[in-house]
C-alpha cells in the first residue's frame, strides 16, 4: 500500500533511483508571428517519426537546491513500504502564494498506479493548508506524456518561454512550457 508522506529529509540515493527520463512519441510544435499589432504563439501536437527519449541527470548543485527546499516542508514523497518510489519538491514563493514544483517523478515499476495523482492531490491539500492559492509546474513542449498527465490532475498550460534553456530553444531544443493549477477561483 503507498503512503504519501511530507518528506522531512532528502536522499540522494533515493532521488537518483527514480527515474526522471521519459519517452515520447510526439511533440508540441511551437510557433511565433509577431508583428506590431499582434504577437501569436502556437502550439501543435504532431507525431515524432521516432521517439524522443530523455535522460536528466542530478548534479550536487541541484541536489544541494532540493535539499534546501525539502527543509521548507512542502515537498512530498510516496512510499511503498520503506522505499520511496514517488516524489514531489515543491517551494513556496510567499509573494504571490505561488507553490512552485521543480521535482516531480514517480518510479518506472509504480507508474500507472494513480501515485503521480495521489502525491498531486496531497501536494494541492498541503498548499491550500498554507495559503497557496495555485500551483506552478514546468516541463517541455517534447514532455507530451507529462502535459497530458498535468492536464488530468487539473492543470493548464499557461505560459510558454522560448528561451528558457538556451537561445535556440525555438529552432534546436526543447521550449519551456509552464502549467498551473488554481486552488482558488
Amino acid at each position: 500500500m503507498i503512503k504519501i508522506r511530507t518528506l522531512k529529509n532528502l536522499n540522494a540515493n533515493d532521488l537518483r533511483q527514480l527515474s526522471r527520463n521519459y519517452v515520447s512519441t510526439a511533440k508540441y510544435v511551437v510557433k511565433k508571428t509577431e508583428t506590431h499589432e499582434r504577437t501569436v504563439i502556437t502550439l501543435k501536437l504532431t507525431a515524432l517519426d521516432k521517439p524522443y527519449v530523455k535522460h536528466d541527470d542530478l548534479d550536487d548543485t541541484l541536489l544541494d537546491r532540493y535539499e534546501q527546499v525539502v527543509q521548507q516542508g512542502l515537498s512530498l514523497g510516496a512510499y511503498d513500504g520503506d522505499r520511496l518510489v514517488g516524489i514531489v519538491i515543491a517551494e513556496q514563493e510567499s509573494w504571490n502564494r505561488s507553490l512552485w514544483v521543480w521535482e516531480f517523478c514517480v518510479a518506472e515499476t509504480h507508474r500507472r498506479r494513480g501515485i503521480g495523482k495521489q502525491l498531486m492531490e496531497a501536494l494541492a491539500d498541503k498548499a491550500k493548508e498554507v495559503g497557496m492559492r495555485v500551483i506552478v509546474c514546468e516541463t517541455q513542449n517534447y514532455n507530451v506524456p507529462a502535459i497530458e498527465f498535468y492536464r488530468k490532475v487539473g492543470f493548464e498550460i499557461e505560459g510558454i518561454d522560448l528561451s528558457y534553456y538556451s537561445n535556440r530553444d525555438m529552432t534546436e531544443g526543447e521550449v519551456a512550457i509552464f502549467m498551473k493549477r488554481k486552488l482558488e477561483s
